[in-house]
Parts: C-alpha cells; sequence; structure tokens
C-alpha cells in the first residue's frame, strides 16, 4: 500500500501522467477495479477501516487525531492466531506497537522521507537513505533472512511516498523538473453549480499550496523577494524540516535543483499572472509528486523479482492499494477528503495466480471496508460477524453473479480543521453520488456520475432527478441503520471534537 496514490497516476488505469510497469505488471497478471473507494479519504483512519473492516465510527478513528480504540480486533491477529507469520514494515500512521504482526518496523506519525526514524519491537532507530528504499529493503530482507519458508506469511509492505511533502530522490528530482505535465481540464474550476463545500475547502493550489514545505522555495529566497503573492499562511521554516534530515552529501545532490527552482522563482514570480502562477505551482507539484510515485513503481518491482526469483509468485496473492485517492490540480485542488471521485476513489489490482483470470477489470462498488474479510476468506480464516464488509472473492473468482451489494456509504469528519472541508456523509452507486454536508451547514448534492463524471453540477434540486433524491435518500437512511451510523453519533462526533 502507498499513501495518497492517485489512480489517476498508474498508467494502468491513466497514461497520460506515468508510466507505472511494475504495478501494471500486476493489473495485466490480475484484475483491476475502476470503482473502488474508501469509507472515509483520510489517512489514519482509511487505515483503521482496513484493520478492523469496520468503519470509522465503529473502530474509533474518525480522524487523524482521535484514539482507535486498541480494543478491535484485526485482521493481522487473526492471521497470526491461524498459524501465518505476519509482518509489517513502513508507514501505519498511528500507534506504535501494532497488533498481530511477529515483526515490525513502522514510521512513527507520518514519517520522513530522507533519514527516516522508524519505531521496532526493541526500540527506535534511524536509518540513512530514501524512505522507499529503506521500506523495500526492510521487506525483502524479511523475506529472505526471517520468514519461516514451511509456515504461510501475510507481510503489509506500506509506502509513505506520495504522502506530502514530496519529496524524490535527489536523481528523480532531477529527472521529473526537466518534465511537464498536461493540465487538468477543470484546473481553473470556479465551484459553480456547487454547494458551499466545495467553494470554502482551502486545497487550491495558488491560494493554499505552500511556498517552502511543497514547492521547496527557500526561506532565504522568499525573504530576499519581499512580500510574495498570493500569500500562503505557512511555517516560514517549513522548507528545512525535510531538508535539514539530509547529511551533506544529499544535500549537495538536492542543491543543484534547488538551486534551478528557487532562481527561477526569485526572477520569474512577481510578473507572473495568477493563471501562470497556478500553472507553474501545478507543474512544480506534479514534478515531485509523480517522482516519488516513480520510486515507489522501482521498488514494487524489487518485491515482484524477488517472488519470481524464490517461486513464490504462483503461490502468492499480492494486493496493491493506497489508504485513499487524491487530486492533481483537478478542480484547482491537492489533498483529499471529498466524496468526490478523485479522493473517493481509490487503485486496488490484485493478483492470485490460477483464481484471477489475467488482465480482467471490475467497475463494482468495492471498497476498503471489504478488504479485511476477503482476505481472511482467501486464507481460509473465519471471519467475524461485527466485521461490516463483503469479501470480494466472487469478484476476483469470476462468480459475479454472486455479488449483491449496490451502493457504498461514506462519512468524513475531520472539520473544522486543516483543508477546511466540511464535514458530510453519502451514498454511492454506479449511476449516482448523494452528499449531505453538515455540521454549520445543511446541504444536499447529488452528480449523475455517467453523464456529468468531473462532477461539475449538483443536480439535487433539479426536478428531473426529484424521484431519483427520494430513493437515495431512502437507500441512504437503510445504508446509515445497516451500518450502525446515526445523527446521534453525529453530534455525538461534533461534541467530541471540539
Amino acid at each position: 500500500m502507498s499513501d495518497d496514490h492517485a489512480y489517476q497516476a498508474i498508467s494502468a488505469y491513466s497514461d497520460h501522467l506515468i508510466q507505472t510497469p511494475n504495478i501494471d505488471r500486476l493489473a495485466e497478471e490480475g484484475i483491476l477495479f475502476t470503482n473502488a473507494c474508501v469509507t472515509n479519504s483520510i489517512c489514519a483512519p482509511s487505515r483503521a477501516v482496513i484493520l478492523t473492516g469496520k468503519h470509522s465510527h465503529i473502530n474509533g478513528k474518525i480522524d487523524n487525531w482521535t484514539q482507535f480504540d486498541t480494543t478491535q480486533l484485526t485482521f493481522p491477529q487473526l492471521f497470526q492466531q491461524a498459524g501465518y507469520q505476519t509482518a509489517m514494515f513502513g508507514k501505519l500512521h498511528f500507534g506504535n506497537n501494532p497488533k498481530g504482526v511477529d515483526d515490525f518496523m513502522i514510521l512513527p506519525g507520518q514519517g520522513s522521507y530522507i533519514n527516516p526514524d522508524f519505531i521496532t519491537k526493541t526500540g527506535d532507530t534511524n536509518i540513512t537513505g530514501y524512505v522507499t528504499n529503506i521500506i523495500t529493503d526492510l521487506t525483502l530482507n524479511w523475506l529472505d533472512k526471517k520468514r519461516e519458508p514451511k509456515k504461510p506469511f501475510m507481510l503489509m509492505y506500506l509506502h509513505k511516498a506520495p504522502h506530502r511533502p514530496w519529496w524524490p530522490t535527489p536523481e528523480k528530482f532531477k529527472e521529473f523538473t526537466q518534465k511537464q505535465f498536461p493540465f487538468p481540464e477543470t484546473l481553473f474550476d470556479t465551484y459553480e453549480n456547487r454547494g458551499s463545500a466545495a467553494k470554502s475547502a482551502e486545497m487550491n493550489l495558488l491560494q493554499h499550496m505552500h511556498y517552502g514545505h511543497d514547492m521547496k522555495i527557500r526561506p532565504e529566497t522568499i525573504g530576499a523577494m519581499g512580500e510574495v503573492q498570493p500569500i500562503v499562511e505557512e511555517n516560514q521554516n517549513a522548507f528545512y524540516w525535510s531538508y535539514d534530515r539530509a547529511n551533506e552529501k544529499q544535500k549537495s545532490q538536492y542543491d543543484p535543483v534547488l538551486d534551478s527552482i528557487n532562481n527561477f522563482f526569485k526572477n520569474n514570480w512577481p510578473g507572473m499572472s495568477d493563471k501562470e502562477k497556478m500553472e507553474w505551482k501545478y507543474q512544480r507539484y506534479m514534478q515531485d509528486y509523480l517522482a516519488c510515485i516513480s520510486s515507489v513503481d522501482d521498488n514494487i518491482g524489487r518485491v515482484l523479482d524477488y517472488l519470481d526469483e524464490k517461486n513464490l509468485s504462483e503461490n502468492t496473492i499480492v494486493v496493491y492499494t493506497s489508504d485513499q485517492g487524491f487530486y492533481l490540480g483537478e478542480h484547482g485542488w491537492f489533498d483529499k477528503r471529498f466524496i468526490y471521485d478523485e479522493s473517493f476513489k481509490t487503485p486496488l489490482i490484485v493478483r492470485w495466480p490460477n483464481e484471477i483470470k489475467p488482465g480482467i477489470t471490475n467497475d463494482e462498488m468495492v471498497q476498503n471496508l471489504d478488504f479485511a474479510q476477503t482476505f481472511l476468506e482467501a486464507a481460509q480464516i473465519a471471519v467475524p460477524e461485527d466485521m461490516q464488509g463483503e469479501s470480494l472473492i466472487p469478484l476476483l473468482t469470476g462468480k459475479v453473479k454472486n455479488w449483491k451489494r449496490e451502493a457504498v456509504y461514506y462519512h468524513y469528519y475531520e472539520y473544522p480543521a486543516v483543508h477546511m472541508v466540511k464535514r458530510h456523509y453519502g451514498i454511492v452507486t454506479k449511476e449516482y453520488k448523494l452528499a449531505h454536508f453538515y455540521f454549520d451547514v445543511d446541504e444536499w448534492e447529488l452528480y449523475d456520475r455517467k453523464k456529468d463524471p468531473q462532477e461539475m453540477n449538483n443536480v439535487y434540486s433539479n426536478p428531473v432527478y426529484a424521484d431519483i433524491v427520494t430513493d437515495l435518500k431512502l437507500k441512504l437512511a437503510d445504508l446509515r441503520v445497516k451500518y450502525k451510523d446515526s445523527r446521534e453519533l453525529d453530534l455525538k462526533f461534533i461534541e467530541k471534537y471540539k
């Protein structure tokens, strides 16, 4: 799993931004889900849903700040109890002692790209190098040196990348800053025909993406220029949070590209129009974000090659996913959180030799809520009755008629907070998406996913869709009951968040 990996940045889904040959290999040899989605598009809650097979309001991890309910049973515990050797390497995002894993080395919180720290069973440690390479080194070392050949294994290989602030390797940094990428059609979206939530969110590339933390403009450059427009609220030293983790040799590798970026910014930014500034920020964003993904893909190739070399591929299920999707300039945005497709949908690719027909796609409404049940059923481990998802085994093995779900439930909580995306819940089918924004507003939005795939036109008040609104509201109420969510819980979490 990676962090914030947009499906738009996997060439098996779309090749307009980047080539990802190793992830694509999994799709060519397995199944690619085009409507895979999450229940709550934000890092730690998504991971808690995956581990427990339960919605955020049940497992307790509704946002990045509330505590995970550690009494919850997780699927790694069940694998461990069933005799599987288990391990976890990379980003978990919460806690320091993951349950159900025999061995682990996890990043503290978000972790760092350069010379990262790790939490281990025997204490904290620091490793020199680049985080994506290191997580892969740890994973391959475990497979090669610690895995017991006679035991089945369940391994979680979890990348930090491409999470903000998008620091590539020096080599990828140099390579990708020479590239230019196509602009999304909705880059200059004005949010007409949408509700207040889209208009008030703080995710705009021009207005909210940081100069230092994100664009890698040194504070000294900003200082020499005087006031830089538009003014973006940020910690003036944020550039150094990542840069100062590098040793002198590493800094010398980053500096030539950093010098070039900063010189261009100093000499050209004041004379740019807002449109040119937006386009420049988009290119800088894509250069670093996609460079990080390129390293993820390279390293996934290392793991797949190892499985081939050790004759493990034929008897190993490999799943690739992300904790959610991400905006790559669509609607002028970065980040995630919304029920809108770019953040709601997530990549999901599964390879299972001799069970999954190679090279197929599936458009059913599947969620990260379903992962735990799927893994357990594949391993023939009993599934706890209180898990809330559906096993994907019928879809993986060609028994599509056995799949009954027509709609999924979504609920986002972290507001007011960074990016200011309002609280909302909703129902999504293949055809429609109905969302209710609440707390400091009471607004409904309906999108026709077939006629309006970019979700530019809220048709909730359109009389043509009146019957659809009525039907979806009834189905949404049923889903709220099914998953044990309620207005009372909405109010409880609002009060708890204060």
